[in-house]
């Protein structure tokens, strides 16, 4: 299935030239394949996904080539090699080099890639909305499957409150609620953007079903993540329409608003109440839990130690794992891609984090042409600090954040000039 795939958006994107950023649709594509086709077992290896994405913009760049203005984003891909060379002196023997470096760097290559692509890049909206749907079809697909291969929610109860595998095809539900929050999200944005009952109302479906999928992961990530982007995307939409515009977007907002209620209801129905008490951070059981960032922050808080005790190199790239198991006794890999490039890369890491923070919010700034912005960066930040970048999804869609949206061009009128 993979390999199909492949074939066919390389044959697609080297036919058209990339003409109309094909090449930002395959990887759209592949970015919302990932989960599914490692749930199924059709990747070659753990990242052929990331990979599958790098490669795509690159044959699209030798096309379209990119900015003049993304030389910082050449130095944050710069930032993240002296990491690999510390890291062939201080991992441990017994770790695979290879694997180690590709684990780990893997995503942040991928997310260079993209905003080398994507920065200051011209794309129509009916373009930009071809990738989105690109990337929203794998979504939904693999929503579908969710639902002919996993128990009934009654037969998956016995994990309590915790991340339940079983109602996430036997993968990690942190990933499956990421994908699925943001396919909801993508949903979302079409109900407001597309002027077409049919679609409005198929629309609404799916967004309910990616939802409910998204919530009975039992993981709160994604769904958190979603929330935030709807808001963020709906508050700036709405602030820039008229009076009249404004009016109608208020019963969408409404039923949107109903249908999400219902989706929750049902959800804790469905679940005898453990939904509503995973929200409220409770267990099984009804008690208040602890911590409600389920061991993340001890997880944060050894990546700042290894940046404290190493601050201007760092531990070096995948050390973080055995600097844990020495420390606490446990080889936990990171959670927070903020934290781990801090670990790993000491003050060039704090570098690439300030570049990745503050040269979209400079391009918004000078801009704000993008509805999508706010959300979309939303989704980066909350992601890589609940699941890191174990999947290429917050990379592709940084770089869609730092897309420039234009309206699409229209045929000129030829009229013929009056004669005396």
């Amino acid at each position: 299935m993979l390999f199909g795939t492949l074939i066919f958006w390389l044959f697609f994107v080297i036919v058209n030239q990339n003409k109309n950023n094909e090449a930002l649709m395959a990887a759209g594509y592949i970015a919302g394949a990932e989960v599914f086709y490692r749930m199924t077992g059709s990747m070659v290896f753990y990242e052929t996904g990331k990979y599958s994405v790098i490669i795509f913009l690159l044959i699209g760049m030798l096309y379209k080539g990119t900015s003049s203005k993304t030389v910082t984003y050449w130095i944050y891909l710069l930032i993240l090699f002296p990491g690999v060379v510390i890291a062939s002196f201080t991992l441990d023997y017994d770790v695979v080099f290879r694997k180690a470096i590709a684990f780990n760097l893997s995503g942040p290559v991928c997310l260079g890639i993209s905003a080398l692509y994507c920065y200051y890049k011209k794309i129509t909206k009916t373009q930009f909305s071809y990738v989105l749907l690109m990337l929203l079809l794998p979504l939904i697909a693999n929503m579908a499957y969710l639902f002919f291969y996993t128990p009934s929610l009654g037969e998956a109860l016995m994990y309590g409150t915790n991340s339940n595998f079983a109602t996430s095809g036997g993968y990690g539900p942190n990933q499956i609620s990421t994908v699925m929050g943001l396919g909801a999200f993508i949903l979302f944005t079409r109900l407001i953007l597309i002027k077409d009952k049919v679609i409005n109302l198929l629309d609404l479906i799916l967004f309910g079903l990616l939802t409910y999928r998204a919530l009975i992961t039992f993981s709160r990530g994604g769904v958190i993540t979603a929330i935030f982007c709807i808001i963020a995307f709906a508050l700036f939409y709405y602030y820039k329409q008229n009076r009249r515009e404004q009016a109608n977007l208020i019963f969408k907002f409404i039923l949107f608003a109903a249908v999400l209620t219902g989706t929750w209801v049902y959800s804790i129905i469905n679940s005898e109440g453990l939904i509503f008490n995973r929200y409220t951070n409770r267990d099984a059981a009804g008690k208040l839990e602890d911590d409600i960032t389920t061991g993340r922050t001890d997880l944060i808080i050894t990546e700042l130690q290894g940046f404290y005790h190493n601050p201007i190199i760092g531990i070096g790239v995948g050390k973080g794992k055995g600097m844990r198991s020495d420390l606490t006794g446990t080889a936990t890999a990171s959670h927070n891609e903020i934290s781990r490039l801090l670990s790993e890369h000491g003050l060039l890491g704090l570098t690439a984090v300030l570049i990745l923070i503050f040269v979209p919010i400079v391009f918004w700034v000078k801009f704000k042409n993008n509805y999508y912005f706010l959300a979309f960066l939303a989704f980066w930040f909350l992601t890589i600090n609940h699941s890191a970048m174990r999947i290429a999804l917050p990379a592709f869609v940084y770089g869609l954040a730092l897309l420039y949206i234009v309206d699409d061009k229209k045929n000129p009128v030829h009229r013929k000039r009056l004669t005396n």
